[in-house]
């Protein structure tokens, strides 16, 4: 991690993770191509990995959506659980300007500005592995815990993948 944006997105991360009070473990793996490659790097399964999915509901107004690797958002299911028309994922520049994270390095924890989380239903339960604000770096944590500290709307908003 040379790049000072991408340690700067770690430290921003780790220290909002450190500042939650939850138990967790943040790893440097090493950059991969892929959710598969993601997962054996870290030594899990496609599905622990959460995305962390910016989606924008309006000007300016987004929202995060975690989202196991196995699955995908259903926009259906998401548009009638905010109520909404009309969502779309925004650029990549237009994500990291609203979160300070690099798509592929997005985290709720530690975003410029505290978006509203929603997480599916199949994320409950478990031990996962986040993006944690630079590219080869994750957390691993209680999704019970990252849940409540996020404050996050549990919704069922994938499908399968």
């Amino acid at each position: 991690m040379t790049d000072p944006q991408a340690t700067e997105g770690a430290q921003r991360a780790a220290k909002a993770l450190g500042e939650s009070g939850i138990e967790h473990t943040i790893s440097t793996y090493g950059r991969a191509n892929s959710l598969a490659e993601s997962a054996a790097l870290r030594g899990v399964e496609p599905r622990d990995i959460i995305k962390s999915l910016v989606v924008r509901r309006g000007e300016q107004d987004y929202v995060f959506v975690l989202v196991p690797g196995d699955r995908e958002i259903s926009w259906p299911k998401l548009r009638a659980h905010l109520g909404v028309n009309r969502l779309s994922m925004p650029p990549a520049a237009e994500a990291k300007d609203a979160t300070g994270y690099e798509r592929g390095t997005i985290t709720p924890f530690g975003s410029t500005t505290a978006w509203p989380v929603i997480a599916d239903t199949t994320v409950a339960g478990r031990v996962i592995s986040m993006g944690a604000g630079a590219h080869g770096v994750g957390v691993t944590a209680d999704a019970d815990d990252v849940l409540r500290v996020l404050g996050a709307d549990v919704a069922d908003v994938t499908d399968p993948h």
